[in-house]
């Protein structure tokens, strides 16, 4: 049998040389040529160049295979070096998240209650009494007192301010807000969430996921031109980065409508895959249908819904098995409890709907599998647990047996990496962002980086995994390093496993003939040891160009 299979391979790979070879019998619009092309193809898996006509790959080949291509109208790329991957997807994040970050305060990085003080107040200066200040990013981790705040730091301010934690799983409100959501002592913790108290009862200001809602329900909405100015500012961050499409996880149906005018009006640039927000439209699922996109070539297409078993690690609200090993009175926080989970599977699964559920502790891991399980998932339905950050030993394997996708973010683990263990314990950190377990049992891995939670870059997740360490270089050696994975798997997760994720591996994800020409281009061949010293040099989506030059940007 292996003998029969790689002489089917070896007659494949001389019959594609052998058509590449063959007088043209149309000249290419564009050819790639010159360099180190990084296929993801098993039957080519490095080549020289490659040719595109409408907007497809047509061949992949020599440097002399892809000059005979060349004509008198065919744009030519002069690679002189540098290389060529598919494009690049993230299959975890949140465009227009990112584009609304971009507006609003940055507090990433800040070191004390006082520096985010000193922020929010300069930034009040600035603007009438009555108008909200949002921002995003601070993280308790970072602080001496590595504790959530409290007390009245943020009420010199007269505004309103929101404040949401760098996870996204933490909220903390001035009491301008709270005045403005009426909360008071007497406001009850809602399903799903936690309101942060002091000895007598009182808020003292963070809400914790659901609980959250009080506070965002009164932040007036955006207009279709804000939404619009929002994510236009986040693809031209994204492609820069080397991003040809994203997997947008959670949005409203006000943010699909933009999407699909700038699809319509030629201006949406880079490939997004949609799923909306699950609670709100979970009735609805079984009588309203999908996108399809039988070609692979439509740039925005609503595929799926997402869902929230639990909260975050850093805020210590994912669902755990046991309690947190540095709050041994608390385990986590169930958002959506697993007989709603199947209710919602068993709708998306009637009306043809993708169900991804965000799933941080081993708890709320174990409630997913289970959940998909008795609501009888198919592998081919490919249902997707984001995350899966946290994972019982005992269920890993259920993966690749269930069928389900785990949708990682490498940057997660070196992020986490300085307080992780001090939340799970030894025991269970085994379990915890094991990328190499997961794709040993067989397991389809998709890549992606949450932004803005982390930061845009692939590169930077590329290095993540090969690496376990940060930019930094540390730790030495890597932060349980027998979990990394080799460059090409690495490559195969932010390339091949996001288009199986997609529906879209028989168009997408490599560079082989007929394959859509989605491609990231790098001003170096990609070496493991040196991946933070590569550049984003090109990007290109459908054969177009929609980036070039020097990568710049979050």
């Amino acid at each position: 049998m292996k003998l029969a299979i790689a002489l089917a391979l070896v007659s494949g790979a001389c019959a594609a040389n052998s058509t590449a070879m063959k007088p043209p019998s149309r000249f290419a619009d564009a050819v790639l040529v010159g360099g180190t092309v990084v296929t993801m193809d098993p039957l080519r898996p490095q080549a020289d160049g490659l040719a595109i006509i409408d907007g497809h790959i047509d061949t992949v080949g020599s440097a002399a295979d892809i000059r005979a291509r060349i004509g008198p109208q065919t744009k030519v790329i002069e690679l002189r070096g540098r290389s060529v991957v598919p494009g690049l997807v993230d299959a975890h994040c949140h465009l227009y998240g990112l584009g609304k970050a971009l507006e609003i305060l940055d507090l990433r990085g800040l070191t004390s209650i006082q520096a985010i003080v000193e922020r929010v107040t300069a930034a009040a200066a600035t603007r009438p009494a009555s108008e909200w200040i949002e921002g995003r990013g601070w993280d308790q981790n970072l602080w001496t007192e590595k504790e959530f705040p409290t007390g009245g730091a943020l009420d010199r301010v007269a505004n309103p301010v929101s404040l949401r934690r760098i996870d996204g799983h933490s909220l903390w409100a001035n009491a301008a807000a709270m005045r403005a959501a009426g909360v008071t002592r007497e406001t009850k913790d809602p399903h799903g969430g936690r309101i942060i108290r002091d000895g007598s009862g009182a808020p003292t200001g963070v809400f914790v996921d659901a609980a959250m809602a009080i506070i965002d329900q009164r932040i007036p909405e955006p207009d279709e031109a804000a939404i619009r100015r929002r994510l236009e500012a986040a693809e031209r961050v994204a492609v820069a980065q080397g991003l040809t499409g994203v997997h947008e996880m959670g949005i409203e149906d006000d943010v699909v409508a933009v999407y699909r005018t700038l699809e319509a009006s030629g201006a949406l640039k880079l490939r997004v895959y949609a799923l909306l927000t699950g609670p709100p439209h979970v009735g609805e699922l079984a009588t309203r249908r999908p996108d399809v996109d039988p070609t692979g070539t439509k740039l925005f297409v609503l595929g799926g819904v997402k869902l929230y078993a639990d909260g975050s690690l850093g805020s210590r609200s994912a669902a755990l098995l046991a309690p947190y090993g540095d709050d041994p009175k608390n385990d986590g926080i169930i958002i959506t409890d697993e007989p709603a989970l199947v209710t919602a599977a068993r709708a998306a699964l009637a009306g043809g709907w993708q169900m991804a559920v965000h799933a941080i502790g081993d708890r709320a891991n174990r409630n997913v599998l289970d959940a998909y399980r008795e609501a009888r998932v198919p592998p081919e339905r490919r249902f997707r647990i984001e995350h899966a950050q946290v994972v019982a030993p005992a269920d890993i394997p259920r993966f690749a047996a269930q069928g389900v996708i785990a949708s990682m973010q490498p940057t997660h683990a070196t992020s986490d990496m300085p307080w992780a263990e001090a939340r799970v314990g030894g025991d269970r950190i085994i379990g915890a962002y094991a990328w190499r377990s997961l794709v040993a049992s067989g397991a389809h891995v998709a890549f992606g980086s949450d932004f803005p939670v982390e930061e845009v870059p692939p590169l930077w997740g590329l290095w993540a995994v090969v690496s376990r360490q940060d930019r930094d270089g540390k730790p030495a050696g890597g932060w349980h390093p027998e979990q990394r994975l080799g460059l090409d798997e690495a490559i195969h997760a932010y390339t091949v496993e996001p288009a199986f994720a997609a529906f879209q591996e028989q168009h997408r994800g490599r560079i082989a003939p007929g394959f859509v020409a989605d491609l990231t281009v790098f001003d170096r061949v990609l070496l493991a040891d040196h991946l933070l010293d590569a550049k984003v040099a090109m990007t290109l989506v459908g054969g177009a160009v929609v980036y070039d030059g020097p990568a710049t940007g979050r």
